[in-house]
Parts: C-alpha cells; sequence; structure tokens
C-alpha cells in the first residue's frame, strides 16, 4: 500500500474499531446491493405551472393510483380509492373538507389508518429498514416504525398491538396528524429520486412556488433550462438577460411573480414607458420600452463579443424610421411601429439617460432580492448543464450538431469547444459569472439563454422580427441540426459515447421542445435512445401539443412515459377526487430486475465494499 492507502485505512478503522463491526457492515452493504432500485420520476418544462406540477408531484405521476388499485382493486369501488388517493396528496385540505361536510367517524379514520398503513407497507418493502426510518417524521417514526412491521404471531399479540396504538391515536384526537404523517412518507417512498430536466421559469406565474417546494424535496437534481439560465443570469446582473426577464413576464402578463413573488418593481419602468410612449396603454408601453432596451443591450454585447458569429442579429443600426422598414439581410420589411424616440441614429445601441436609470435600478432591485438570490443559489446547488445519472444522459436542449451531424464546433475566447467539452464549459462558465460577475462571464450567460449555437437554445432566435416586423415569413427561427439528426439512433449512439455511456441501458432524455401529439409526434425516438419528455405542461401549449406535459418513471422494472391530460385545479381534486388523467406507455422492460447493485449508489457501495475487505485483509487479518 501507498501512503494515501495507509492514511485513508486508519481514517475508516476509526470509524469501524473492530474487526466484528467491519463485517456488520460488509453484511449490511451486500444485502442492500440486492434490493430493487427505487423509482425515479423525470419532469421537464414546468413553466411556472405550479398547480399541475404540484398534483403530478403528489400522485407521483400515477404511480400512487397504481399501487391503491393494487392493493385494494378487488375490495373497494372506484370512487373509494379515489378518495384514498385524495387524502394522500393533499391530506390537510381533503381531512378540512371531509370535517365540514361531517364525512369523519371513528369507524372512518379507523378503517382509512389501516389502509394507509397498507399502502405504505408496500412502498416500503423494496428499501431497507433504516432507509424508511429515515423518511418518516421524527415526531412519528417510532409508532410508524411498529405498524410497518407489525408479524401475525401464534396468538396474534403483534396485531392486538398494533390495534391499541390505533385506539391510542383515535382517543387522544392526534389522528389528523398522524394521516398527514403518513400520506407524507408515502409519497416519498414511491419516488425515490426526482429529475427536473429544465424550464422551471417563465410563461406560468408560479415558478417562485415550485422551487419553494422542490427546496423541501427530499431527493432530486435539476437540469438546467434556458429559461432558468436567463434568470440566474439576471440575478447575476446581466442587464440584457434582466430585460428579456422583464420582457418575458410582461409578455406573458406574469408580473406577479416579479412584483410579489421577489419583490422587483416595475414602477420605474412604467412610469418611463407611459411617458416615452403616452399613446399606448401602461404595459404594452412597458413591454415596448423594455424591448427596446434589450434589443440596445444585446446589440453592445454582440459587437463585444464577434466570435459570437450573430451580428446579422444587430437590426436598430438598419432601422428607416422615416419609411418605417427595417433592413434584414437583403431584403426590407415594413414595420409594425416606426415610433422609436430613444434610438440615436449616430448611436443606436447606446442606452438613453433615462434608460439607464430605468435598467440600473431594475438591476438592484434583482441584485437585492432575497427570495430570488435564495432560489438561484439553489438551482446551482443541485444543478447543471447535464447529468449522467444510472447510466442515463439528462439535458434540456440540445448538443449543437452542424449540417452534417457532427458536433459543431464553438469558437469561444480564442479557443473551440465541441461536444461534451462545450457543455463542461458552459456549466464551469455559468457558475463563475454568478460567483465573480465579470462582463464576460455575464454576458455568455445572455449568450447561453439566446445565442445561436447555445446548447440550450438550439434556434436562431427572432425576437426583433416578431415585436416590430409585419411580414410573419420573417419570424421563422431555424432550428440547430441537432433537431433533425436526433430522430436517428445513431446520433444518438455517438451523443452517449461522447458522454462515456456505452451500456444498452443509456438513454438521452431531453425536454425543451413540445411533443405535437396532434400532429403525430412521439416521444420516444431514435428506436427508444432519446426520450423527449416535454409534452407542455404550459397553459399555452395545450392547443399545440393536444396533452398537458409527458414525465417519465425509471423503476426496477423499465421505463414508462406518462402522458397527462390537463388539470383543472386542486379545488377540483379535492371536491370530486379528480386525479390528472394519465396514460402509460412501457418504453423498455429490462431482461432482469434492476436492482440497486446496477446503479451508481451500487458502484459505490461496491467500491466502499473494497475497501471495507481492504481493511479487513490489512488491519484486522490478525485478529
Amino acid at each position: 500500500m501507498n501512503i494515501q492507502d495507509e492514511k485513508y485505512l486508519r481514517l475508516l478503522a476509526e470509524k469501524y474499531p473492530t474487526r466484528q463491526s467491519v463485517c456488520r457492515e460488509i453484511i449490511n452493504l451486500n444485502a442492500i446491493l440486492n434490493l430493487p432500485k427505487g423509482t425515479e420520476h423525470f419532469m421537464s418544462d414546468l413553466h411556472g405551472e405550479y398547480e399541475a406540477f404540484y398534483h403530478i408531484l403528489n400522485n407521483c405521476s400515477g404511480v400512487i393510483r397504481e399501487k391503491v388499485k393494487l392493493l385494494f382493486g378487488d375490495t373497494l369501488t372506484d370512487r373509494e380509492r379515489q378518495e384514498i388517493c385524495t387524502l394522500i396528496y393533499y391530506p390537510r385540505e381533503k381531512l378540512d373538507m371531509l370535517k365540514k361536510d361531517g364525512c369523519l367517524s371513528q369507524e372512518w379514520y379507523r378503517m382509512t389508518l389501516n389502509q394507509l398503513i397498507e399502502i405504505a407497507k408496500l412502498l416500503s418493502s423494496k428499501y431497507t429498514r433504516s432507509k424508511v426510518r429515515k423518511a418518516m417524521p421524527d415526531d412519528f417514526a417510532y409508532i410508524i416504525d411498529e405498524l410497518l412491521h407489525v408479524q401475525k404471531d401464534e396468538d396474534d399479540n403483534q396485531v392486538l398491538y398494533h390495534q391499541k396504538i390505533i385506539d391510542t391515536i383515535l382517543e387522544i384526537n392526534n389522528a389528523d396528524e398522524f394521516i398527514i404523517a403518513l400520506a407524507g412518507l408515502i409519497k416519498q417512498l414511491a419516488v425515490d429520486h426526482l429529475h427536473i430536466v429544465g424550464d422551471i421559469f417563465d410563461r406560468g406565474p408560479y415558478a417562485d412556488k415550485i422551487l419553494d417546494l422542490l427546496h423541501k424535496y427530499h431527493s432530486l437534481d435539476i437540469e438546467w433550462g434556458n429559461h432558468d439560465i436567463l434568470w440566474m443570469g439576471a440575478a447575476a446582473g446581466s442587464e440584457a438577460c434582466i430585460a428579456n426577464v422583464i420582457r418575458n413576464n410582461l409578455k406573458h402578463q406574469n408580473t406577479e411573480i416579479l412584483e410579489s413573488g421577489y419583490g422587483i418593481s416595475l414602477r420605474s419602468l412604467t412610469l418611463f414607458a407611459v411617458n416615452t410612449y403616452p399613446d399606448l396603454p401602461p404595459m404594452e408601453a412597458a413591454r415596448k420600452a423594455i424591448s427596446v432596451i434589450m434589443f440596445k443591450l444585446e446589440g453592445a454585447i454582440l459587437e463585444a463579443h464577434p466570435d459570437y458569429d450573430m451580428s446579422d442579429r444587430r437590426l436598430l443600426h438598419r432601422i428607416d424610421a422615416e419609411r418605417g422598414t427595417v433592413e434584414i439581410g437583403r431584403t426590407e420589411y415594413e414595420l409594425t411601429d416606426s415610433f422609436f424616440p430613444t434610438l440615436d441614429r449616430e448611436n443606436p445601441y447606446c442606452l438613453s439617460e433615462s434608460e439607464q436609470e430605468v435598467i440600473d435600478e431594475l438591476k438592484t432591485s434583482f441584485l437585492n432580492s432575497v427570495r430570488l438570490q435564495k432560489h438561484i443559489r439553489f438551482l446551482y446547488e443541485k444543478g447543471s448543464m447535464y447529468r449522467i445519472y444510472n447510466e442515463n444522459l439528462l439535458y434540456h436542449g440540445c448538443i449543437p450538431m452542424d449540417d452534417t451531424g457532427n458536433f459543431e464546433g464553438v469558437q469561444i475566447e480564442g479557443r473551440i469547444y465541441q461536444g461534451k467539452a462545450y457543455l463542461d464549459f458552459a456549466d464551469m462558465t455559468a457558475r463563475r459569472a454568478y460567483r465573480r460577475r465579470e462582463r464576460k462571464d455575464l454576458d455568455f450567460m445572455w449568450y447561453l439563454w439566446s445565442g445561436r449555437k447555445s446548447p440550450l437554445c438550439g434556434r436562431n432566435i427572432k425576437a426583433f422580427e416578431r415585436a416590430f416586423v409585419r411580414d410573419e415569413s420573417a419570424w421563422a427561427e431555424e432550428t440547430n441540426p441537432y433537431y433533425r439528426y436526433y430522430e436517428e439512433e445513431k446520433t444518438c449512439n455517438m451523443i452517449l459515447r461522447e458522454f462515456g455511456l456505452y451500456t444498452p441501458m443509456s438513454h438521452i432524455i431531453n425536454g425543451h421542445t413540445p411533443v405535437r401529439t396532434e400532429e403525430g409526434e412521439q416521444p420516444c425516438r431514435a428506436g427508444g435512445k432519446l426520450l423527449v419528455i416535454d409534452g407542455g405542461f404550459c397553459q399555452d401549449y395545450h392547443k399545440t401539443t393536444g396533452i398537458a406535459g409527458y414525465t417519465l418513471i425509471y423503476n426496477s422494472h423499465g421505463l414508462r412515459i406518462k402522458a397527462h391530460q390537463p388539470f383543472e385545479s386542486v379545488y377540483h381534486a379535492l371536491r370530486d377526487n379528480k386525479d390528472i388523467e394519465s396514460d402509460s406507455k412501457l418504453i423498455e422492460t429490462e431482461n432482469a430486475r434492476v436492482m440497486v447493485r446496477d446503479t451508481d449508489d451500487g458502484k459505490h457501495i461496491l467500491e466502499y465494499i473494497s475497501d471495507l475487505e481492504n481493511l479487513l485483509q490489512n488491519v484486522y487479518s490478525a485478529h
């Protein structure tokens, strides 16, 4: 052994001071390796749709409903099973509603507690007793542990013990809190780990509430989306990202998240806007004002970074306000609006004094919003540009490609990046931007949001055309060749190999582009190697996609795509036991059940067992 190995073994010996303690841990870890892998839950493109997200998080994409049917399909009616499910999803609210309706009785409590215990028993069967105990709320851990492990014996002593516990809970009026605790445990056991494959922010109104919910979740990771990186850039102090955030939220009439959610006032912007554009309603004026500011800021970034290769997106100096036209490429287009009083024809990308004051005040608000900064730090802590997890590759947008289907070389600051190296560079720069707030890194945050070769964007954004050009043919946004080639299995295999994934179990799990089921698109592509799980959580997409979102479940038996119908409201879920209707499609069944030893955790456990065996051999062998 070398010196480092000796030091490590000495440290390990402090944790396991006797030969028997090492043996006990090896036995325990080997047992864990032979348990089924926990269920992974994948969601993408939440876009601020808090109620739909909260419900799917609560029902675990239908997993809980399936378990309830498995246990009680022959003994309870559909309505009775729906009642149990709703109680698990929203225990406190459902209990309050049943109490007001006079539906609660000792008999109801006794029956419900026994049913919830049976569900918890079933879900806990794939975990160690220690892990289940850690998932229990502290106040009820001992009692729940006893109830989950009741065994029949000759004289039914333990069954009587079980009944006495239930009797006591009812006698001291503690049943409501116990039901709430059991419901929380059931939901935690139903999903071992959650993956959010990007785009928590924008469009829908309550991304802040989603982040509050995720902050409490027991085990998750996040792959950043283009809308997430935009807010991250804004929170780091990028003026161009701030302008885009404000414009997006004005466009989707979501100013509540800014003003109420994060305490970012739009008053100075609105006052400036109504004075500058007096003929427009206040919110339209504000949107036009921030749009002009945004195009100026973006133009200045593109001038400072010729390596972004996007000079054609600088259009303000091509406006002819007198004729009401703009020249794009070699074509002249008519503008819908040619009133730009803050545009200096000699220096069109320079903010006016008033515009600078507005953006400075907004920047101060973003930097000093305590709640926003807390949420953004959470995104950095749990998030990354991509993730490799249990042999699957997760990322939100794309791996930029050229027209031949090879990885596109992207030149940044004199170096060329492509494939995995490009995403690693982007991840490193995004973290440095928030930590140091240097101009070049903040500019790159904007590029990640809307750059032509950004791995999070994947298309040529035409924001100016969509805002001011009358001819809609100029609005078309070309997508990266990735979105043509990712239909091919060989392309997906090339991407997986680039990230060191070679096994038949490996898949790409992708978000970002809504699956248009109405047009015949399917989430499963490239012979099952790629799964696109943005089915349109956002209400704006429901007409386009025909559904309200895809999610993915990966358990020890295989992969299943869940297609969800629109969610009405939490109120309807409580009053009418309305669940989200979901169609389940089996994507892949494993030949042999996937066990913990087959997972990333299993690999770490095997390494640890090897270390413990070395400890036995080199330290305790004489004993």
